[in-house]
């Protein structure tokens, strides 16, 4: 058997993202068990080498993994045609210098959402690979997940009916970091606009995807914002004002006339299934969508409301709702289009997910913040 090594550019994986998902869970992963079998003569082996502008923690993190190859001049690396893949996970407003770099040394682009700040920016990056003939692509990793996936069968097999309704929560309670007990758990950038931050750019890129590979295509969307805390504490234990939004209240209106309502928030305590739900009703079935778990209502079984606020409901509604069994092995989301993105390049297998799809994600945010401005609701024009 030929073990094919693929030589891929991880570069700025050295935040929490880069490294849990893309490095541990993903590249490393693939590498610890031995490479992607592709048949009984081919095995394809990833073989990374990290770059980023800080020598240390690329060191650090080599040695965690057992990478073998580190550097901080990204250009020389670029110039090295072993490398077939370059892969970003930076900061936001870093990634067109990056791609415009990885474009010019003729590698395939696979990136980290959001693409850009702007939705020309992020058109403008996926129209500069497309003119050079380079494979590229975009994380949407949550259209991987268990529970969307069970989703997605049930939807296949009409378990739904006519599909009335979205209703999508989503979020949890981050620290401020003024209790010493309670440290910050997300990165201090993430709440300061001037450095790319903000729920809408943040989560509404992924909505874009959800939605429009699940339920349908976002046609308009109605859209208010808030900066509920206003100060909290950064990685060096000063406070500093919080400049971007940290909660949206968002309805999209879908090309098939369904229409989806998603709360957004870093300022919620949980007290659902998961940190993301979606409930989906039907009009012969209902279901609770979380990130591995997907809880079902049929029609025949839904019971009869009775509304008496003088009394306990006699009802308890959580039983009337059943979970969908694993029917297979689920592995991590952002694992499986690792997968199917180096199958493209080697292979040539199709890759629907490409940077024009994530200048959709950027389009739909920066559109939600137009609409939260102007106080009104707000098409979405085609792209590409």
């Amino acid at each position: 058997m030929e073990i094919k090594k693929i030589g891929i550019i991880m570069n700025g994986v050295t935040g929490r993202m880069g490294t849990n998902q893309h490095l541990e869970r993903s590249i490393h992963a693939i590498m610890q068990e031995g490479g992607m079998k592709i048949n009984d003569d081919l095995t394809l082996m990833p073989d990374p080498i990290l770059t980023g502008r800080n020598e240390n923690k690329l060191k650090a993190l080599a040695a965690k993994y057992g990478i073998e190859k580190y550097t901080t001049d990204l250009q020389s690396v670029l110039d090295d045609s072993y490398y077939k893949i370059f892969f970003d996970s930076s900061g936001t407003q870093y990634r067109k210098k990056f791609v415009e770099m990885a474009v010019k040394a003729g590698k395939a682009i696979y990136c980290e959402k959001p693409t850009a700040i702007t939705t020309e920016e992020a058109l403008y990056l996926y129209e500069l690979c497309n003119k050079a003939g380079l494979k590229n692509g975009v994380v949407q990793d949550k259209l991987w997940l268990p529970g969307l996936r069970k989703f997605q069968m049930l939807k296949e097999q009409g378990f739904f009916g006519k599909i009335l309704s979205i209703k999508g929560d989503f979020g949890y309670w981050v620290y401020e970091g003024h209790v010493e007990d309670q440290p910050v758990q997300r990165p201090s950038w993430n709440y300061r606009s001037e450095d790319g931050g903000g729920m809408v750019i943040d989560m509404h890129c992924h909505w874009r995807y959800v939605i429009d590979n699940l339920f349908g295509e976002v046609k308009s969307v109605s859209c208010r914002t808030a900066t509920i805390i206003d100060e909290r504490v950064n990685e060096q234990g000063r406070a500093y004002d919080c400049t971007a939004d940290d909660t949206a209240y968002a309805t999209f209106e879908l090309a098939n006339g369904v229409h989806c309502q998603f709360v957004s928030s870093w300022n919620t305590r949980v007290r659902k299934d998961d940190l993301l739900t979606i409930q989906v009703d039907g009009t012969q079935g209902s279901a609770v969508v979380g990130l591995r778990k997907c809880l079902v209502q049929p029609h025949s079984v839904t019971p009869k409301a009775i509304w008496n606020p003088d009394i306990d409901s006699p009802i308890n509604y959580l039983d009337a709702w059943h979970e969908v069994p694993d029917a297979t092995f689920y592995d991590n989301a952002f694992k499986i289009q690792w997968e199917k993105f180096i199958r493209h390049v080697e292979l040539d297998e199709p890759f629907r997910w490409s940077l024009l799809e994530g200048a959709k994600g950027v389009q739909l945010a920066e559109i939600s913040l137009e609409s939260h401005d102007d106080k009104c609701w707000k098409d979405i024009p085609e792209l590409g």
